[in-house]
């Protein structure tokens, strides 16, 4: 796993560094902030997020790039500042993790290479799911604002947390077009992730070419991050295996795929499981299709059901369980 993956971890990381160390990502975020308006802070946090992970930016970074702008904009609407770590987790965690079509990020990829798909798969059904994402956790996040606010609840935060005006060294079109050549090459094109992932690294780069000094660091702590992020998932894979030798493992596989009905709905149901039990979603996806995606595929050939409708539900089903406690995207967005 590690060496089939690292390169793609390692490029994403890099990249994603990049734009925050910039400022790209920052501009990015303000000018989005700028159009939607502050006194909608919720929305234009999820948007900004959404933007960034959808062309390419490490959800973790996206996490720390985002984070002070979200203070300022929840500051200026008086929103409960605990409304946060929602709004980024539902435009970062969620519809362009694993739902919108052409997405770059790992789990969308992953299943590209089990089931022999592009990360095209099933636009129409990945569309669904993203809008059914957006749009109930946005009146989600909505809901729990005018709760807080009928409770009296006012944006609050620690002496010295929040930086207002702080001065971005990037403009947003710095920013915004690496973010489109990224998705561009890799949908259109069908470049390897790490030629497309790598082009915006270049772009990015040279448009920040003053700020080369800065270059050196964006490469040492991507590729620190890479390390430590590869290693995690690796060992949830890992893990996977161990199980997979496990007598019952055959058992509890020869029960997924006897359950009634589609065997979507058995992909679904193992693949979510698996992402809660081990905390990652993409861990728990690859344990998943590493075990069973030759039978779903034949039983795909069988029943005349697409390759890509799998690829699609895992993705989906990869982001359900996998928010609990001890995910390690949850502990450190918190």
């Amino acid at each position: 796993f590690v060496m089939s993956w690292f390169p793609t971890f390692l490029f994403g990381a890099v990249f994603g560094k990049l734009m925050e160390i910039t400022g790209a990502a920052k501009a990015v975020a303000r000018k989005l902030a700028a159009l939607i308006g502050s006194q909608r802070a919720i929305l234009a946090v999820v948007i900004a997020c959404a933007v960034l992970t959808y062309g390419g930016v490490s959800l973790f970074v996206v996490v720390f790039a985002i984070y002070p702008l979200a203070l300022e904009l929840f500051h200026e609407a008086d929103i409960p500042k605990r409304l946060i770590p929602g709004a980024i987790a539902l435009g970062a965690f969620t519809f362009t993790m694993t739902a919108l079509p052409g997405s770059p990020q790992l789990n969308n990829l992953i299943a590209t290479q089990y089931l022999g798909t592009d990360t095209m798969a099933a636009p129409i059904l990945g569309i669904t799911a993203a809008l059914v994402m957006f749009i109930l956790g946005y009146i989600w996040l909505s809901y729990r604002e005018k709760k807080l606010r009928e409770k009296g609840e006012h944006f609050h935060a620690e002496e010295g947390e929040l930086v207002e005006g702080e001065k971005i060294e990037s403009h947003w079109l710095f920013g915004v077009i690496p973010l489109i050549v990224v998705v561009l090459t890799l949908n259109l094109l069908k470049w390897a992730p790490i030629l497309a992932i790598g082009s915006g690294i270049i772009l990015t780069a040279l448009f920040h070419i003053k700020q080369w000094k800065k270059l050196p660091e964006a490469l040492n702590s991507g590729a620190e991050g890479s390390v430590m992020a590869i290693l995690n998932t690796a060992a949830a894979v890992g893990f996977g295996s161990v199980v997979k030798a496990v007598p019952g493992f055959a058992a509890m596989t020869a029960a997924l795929l006897g359950m009634g009905g589609s065997p979507l709905a058995s992909e679904a149901v193992a693949i979510t499981l698996l992402a809660g039990a081990t905390g990652s979603s993409s861990g728990g996806m690859t344990i998943a299709l590493e075990a069973l995606a030759s039978k779903y595929l034949e039983v795909a050939q069988a029943m005349n059901i697409s390759p890509e409708a799998f690829h699609r539900i895992a993705t989906v089903a990869s982001g359900g369980l996998d928010t609990l406690p001890h995910c390690g995207a949850v502990i450190t967005l918190l």
